[in-house]
């Protein structure tokens, strides 16, 4: 959409908690993306009590129009087309499909995720669908069904900040090296029975 990712970060924003206190009391608009943008309305709404929900397109029932209501959140269903600028190049709002401006100081897209996998596509690695994108299925501690391949943090977990991707990191790691150690030992183990089979069935 035209003006959206030059104001990505500071007029667009894509998360309560990480932009929310700055962009609080103002007058913000969500750009529905799809389902994950309703919960992404009321978390808004905790911040500012000046909403707008642009559908774009999207399904909104009945119950989550009538909870909107409820709540004050005002509903536009025509489509937006554009991201519009004030005369300084703040964002100043949303041009509909009729031409309308809707005034606005922040839009808040529920943007879908996406791991970043460069260098990773020729494991074969299986993905699964997550919430809010696709990432890499894993087992206990990162293992996945690609021998010797680990994953950890926000390939397999889109949401994971630094705390939680560092903590499966560490996971990660020391299962592998429990694994190596394990490896290892069956390998000098391999080595005596070459060496002296009878020693290794002592």
């Amino acid at each position: 959409m035209p003006g959206l990712a030059e104001h990505w970060g500071h007029g667009v924003v894509h998360c309560p908690y990480c932009h929310g206190w700055e962009v609080r009391d103002e007058p913000i608009g969500v750009l529905a993306t799809g389902p994950a943008s309703i919960g992404h309305a009321y978390l808004f709404r905790q911040l500012t009590e000046d909403l707008t929900y642009f559908t774009h397109g999207t399904d909104l029932d009945e119950d989550s129009r009538a909870r909107f209501a409820a709540r004050g959140i005002r509903v536009i269903d025509t489509p937006v087309t554009e991201v519009v600028n004030d005369t300084g190049g703040a964002l100043a709002g949303v041009r509909l499909a009729d031409g309308q401006v809707v005034a606005r100081r922040v839009v808040a897209v529920a943007a879908p995720m996406q791991a970043r996998t460069q260098g990773l596509e020729g494991l074969g690695l299986p993905v699964q669908d997550l919430p809010k994108g696709r990432g890499f299925a894993s087992g206990t501690a990162g293992a996945t069904e690609v021998p010797g391949v680990w994953v950890a943090g926000n390939v397999t977990d889109l949401v994971a900040q630094v705390g939680a991707s560092a903590a499966a990191g560490a996971l990660a790691g020391a299962d592998i090296n429990s694994t190596l150690a394990t490896a290892d030992t069956d390998a000098a183990l391999h080595a005596v029975a070459e060496a002296s089979p009878e020693a290794a069935t002592r």
